[in-house]
């Protein structure tokens, strides 16, 4: 057997069964009180989908552990039990597209459906928005792969003739070949004229896996760049927007009265709301006013948080106090650690990436020794890098959706997270989780090189026809590099303002 091929596979049976404890105690504690001993499906596709997500991170460095697993064996028969990592990869993603184009949705139209129907008339109306996607989604993968599906790799033809094993080699830049003839057998000195291009056509859940990266690259170039700035920004920020002392009971009391004011006008609203929506009329301006309504809300409990910390009440006031204090400090020291991982992977980025050739392996090398120093160290540092990046899009899909009209805010929150905003900041993960592996297997390409993942997204998704070019160009990683670039220039001129509170609600009428 190889050097660690049955240890592998049993740290993959228990990282899984970790991953899947992880996610339900997760779950338990950001669940809405509301939710408690109900809403089962929707919390079971939660639960998958945040375990897929996080095994899909975590199959990386697997894949690179696995690619080592067998390199003192005697023969590839004799190391027999190492992971099947390409099918792994895509039934892993697989399930991935299948949870966020179907499952998912399902689940959430389910979840918002009328609460005064009926359970069957809820999963028949879900049902119906299901099949029709699923009727949309197979008629454009069809359409596409039976036109497209194809892979064009460009190969260079070669060639040089046999002779006698000889004593002495006498082989130079001036004759590569065997024998005195012209022949092309280096790919440096041959001709343009020896490039060819070899087409195949891709297997279709190659081509599943390719698109659903396509889509998920999309958001990863926006919320990654903005996010890998804006996760360590926000908490270097958040600290220096830091309430510096408590405030008077007086102050208190008037803050916590306006609080309660415009309470009660949400309420209202959402009343007024409710009987408009069982009235039936659900058109542009009742969305309008939804969103209007979520997005005060959300303002008012961060009001609310940011008045219970400046003012906290009780036995252990200043206990409380003292927490809160060390909370930020906290957020300080995370902030700068963080902030030295984003200018490591926007730095390796440029020099890695954009760069043609790259100035240095960079981060490659520092895993590479991490690894010389003990075997997994240089591992774990990868899957850290790749967890990093899964969290900076998750930092920037948050901090876009509560500036953009034409997103919907789904705020995860400790103790008060609606299954429908659990579902669809899942249902994001998974998405941009594809994206994010695509681009880590591409970054350290030098490090997981020879791994079944850059077979499938170095090799085949990067050759596609129609979809190479991006590839080609480097466009989704100029994207992620410009928007990190602006992010951290406007946190540089507005980040440091404190927080004003939310004034008056104004709903649209």
């Amino acid at each position: 057997m190889g050097d660690f091929n049955l240890a592998l596979v049993i740290v993959a049976v228990v990282v899984c069964v970790i991953v899947f404890l992880v996610n339900v105690y997760l779950l338990v504690n950001y669940q809405h009180p509301d939710d408690a001993n109900q809403a089962y499906f929707p919390k079971f596709v939660v639960v998958l989908g945040l375990s897929v997500a996080a095994i899909s991170i975590l199959m990386l460095p697997a894949d690179v552990a696995n690619r080592q697993a067998c390199r003192h064996a005697i023969y590839n028969g004799a190391c027999s039990l190492t992971l099947p990592m390409k099918d792994l990869w895509l039934a892993v993603y697989i399930l991935d597209a299948v949870l966020v184009f179907f499952v998912i949705p399902f689940a959430m139209f389910f979840y918002e459906g009328d609460q005064d129907k009926s359970v069957g008339k809820r999963i028949k109306s879900a049902l119906l928005w299901m099949v029709t996607t699923a009727i949309v989604c197979a008629l454009v993968l069809g359409i596409l792969y039976g036109l497209v599906g194809k892979v064009d790799f460009t190969v260079r033809h070669l060639s040089s003739s046999t002779t006698s094993f000889p004593s002495t080699w006498t082989f130079s830049s001036g004759q590569p070949c065997i024998g005195n003839g012209a022949h092309q057998c280096s790919a440096f000195s041959a001709s343009p004229s020896s490039e060819k291009t070899w087409t195949m056509r891709t297997t279709f859940p190659e081509y599943v896996v390719a698109l659903a990266t396509i889509v998920g690259s999309v958001l990863f170039a926006i919320f990654g760049g903005v996010g890998i700035a804006c996760l360590p920004l926000g908490l270097i920020f958040s600290f220096i927007r830091r309430p510096k002392a408590v405030i008077t009971r007086s102050q208190y009391i008037k803050e916590a009265t306006e609080l309660g004011k415009k309470a009660r006008e949400l309420k209202k609203a959402a009343e007024a709301l409710h009987q408009e929506e069982r009235s039936g009329s659900k058109g542009r301006k009742f969305r309008k006013n939804v969103k209007e309504v979520e997005k005060e809300l959300f303002q008012l409990e961060e009001d609310v948080k940011l008045l219970e910390e400046v003012y906290p009440q009780g036995e252990k006031a200043e206990t409380t106090w003292a927490l809160t204090v060390l909370g930020y400090l906290a957020k300080f020291v995370l902030g700068i650690l963080g902030l030295i991982v984003s200018v490591a992977w926007v730095a390796h980025i440029i020099i890695y990436l954009l760069i043609d050739p790259p100035l240095s392996p960079f981060l490659n090398e520092v895993f590479i020794k991490l690894d010389d120093v003990w075997g997994l160290l240089g591992t774990a540092a990868f899957a850290f890098f790749c967890f990093y990046l899964l969290l900076a899009v998750i930092a920037g899909a948050m901090m876009l959706g509560l500036r953009l009209v034409f997103i919907t805010i789904h705020p995860m929150k400790w103790g008060a997270t609606l299954m429908n905003s659990f579902l669809f900041n899942v249902g994001l993960i998974l998405l941009c989780s594809i994206s994010v592996i695509q681009f880590c297997s591409t970054a350290f390409a030098y490090y997981a090189q020879a791994t079944a993942a850059q077979e499938i997204f170095g090799h085949t998704l990067e050759s596609l026809r129609g979809i190479k070019y991006l590839y080609k160009y480097n466009v989704f990683q100029i994207a992620f590099v410009v928007l990190a670039g602006l992010t951290f220039v406007y946190y540089a001129a507005f980040g440091w303002r404190r927080k004003k509170p939310s004034g008056r609600f104004q709903l649209s009428t």
